[in-house]
């Protein structure tokens, strides 16, 4: 049997911790999505995501908090993003150049890591059990952190992501705020990878931003499309994960996309109707 809900009651108690922190992830990677879209910086997440992958598989190997290790890896490589890659051009070339190079020394990291190979796995893919208390702590910490700074800047954000030029003609600090929002989606990223792996984080913080988007254009509903289709991914990877014995990232990335997929046929629908 592909799914086994037999023993569900008893199984349920060992992730509740990983429930928490998928809803925390949840609402700030359906927030952060839309900017994500907004300022054409879906291919800087996958970037971030290899740095922090990196960071925590050093972490791993040395014994130290993971987490740290993640968020350090992310926040180097989104200042390094923020500061160098002005323009898209730019942006873009300097991930191409940070994705193998992350890559690479995650892989060497893990490779002399010398523990369980369901943590190395772990930091890919992601694991249902993974999220001991400490961890989320931190996680809560660093969700509360980017939304309240999200929430803050969130309207010169969107003026400066809509229509930059404009937002900078009127004395938007548009330079400032794009360092900012990198730093916040560094740790976006750092906290995401916990949960779903860093090989698949753009299901969290792209594609429900993505559907969204495809099916509403208000300011209000599309991020509350999108924190929707975020939850309903995340919780609902962790909790068929948990009835196959599997990592959720397949569930997680699978869920994501029929939500997308369902998104384009209503968008092409409304089309044909106009």
């Amino acid at each position: 049997m592909i799914f086994n809900f037999a023993d569900y009651d008893q199984l349920l108690p060992l992730i509740t911790n990983s429930l928490i922190a998928g809803a925390l992830l949840a609402i700030v990677g359906g927030l952060i999505g839309v900017f994500v879209i907004t300022r054409d910086m879906s291919f800087a997440v996958h970037g971030i995501s290899e740095l922090s992958f990196a960071g925590a598989a050093i972490a791993l190997l040395f014994g130290a908090n993971v987490v740290l290790g993640s968020v350090f890896g992310s926040l180097s490589a989104a200042a390094l993003i923020g500061i160098l890659g002005s323009k898209a051009k730019e942006r873009n070339s300097i991930v191409a150049v940070l994705m193998p190079a992350g890559l690479g020394v995650g892989i060497l990291a893990i490779a002399l890591y010398k523990g369980t190979s369901a943590n190395k796995f772990g930091l890919l893919t992601g694991q249902i059990v993974a999220v001991g208390d400490s961890q989320l702590g931190w996680l809560a910490g660093i969700c509360i952190l980017v939304l309240g700074v999200l929430l803050v800047i969130w309207r010169p954000l969107n003026f400066a992501s809509l229509d930059p030029d404009v937002a900078a003609a009127r004395g938007v600090p548009t330079r400032f705020l794009s360092l900012v929002f990198m730093l916040l989606l560094g740790l976006a990223v750092a906290a995401s990878v916990q949960v779903v792996g860093a090989l698949l984080v753009l299901s969290l913080l792209v594609t429900p931003a993505a559907s969204a988007l495809r099916v509403s254009r208000s300011p209000i509903w599309t991020p509350l499309l999108s924190v929707g289709f975020a939850m309903l991914a995340v919780l609902g990877g962790i909790l068929l994960a948990l009835g196959a014995g599997l990592p959720i990232s397949p569930y997680v990335t699978t869920i994501s996309f029929l939500i997308y997929v369902i998104c384009r046929l209503i968008e092409n629908q409304r089309g044909k109707r106009a």
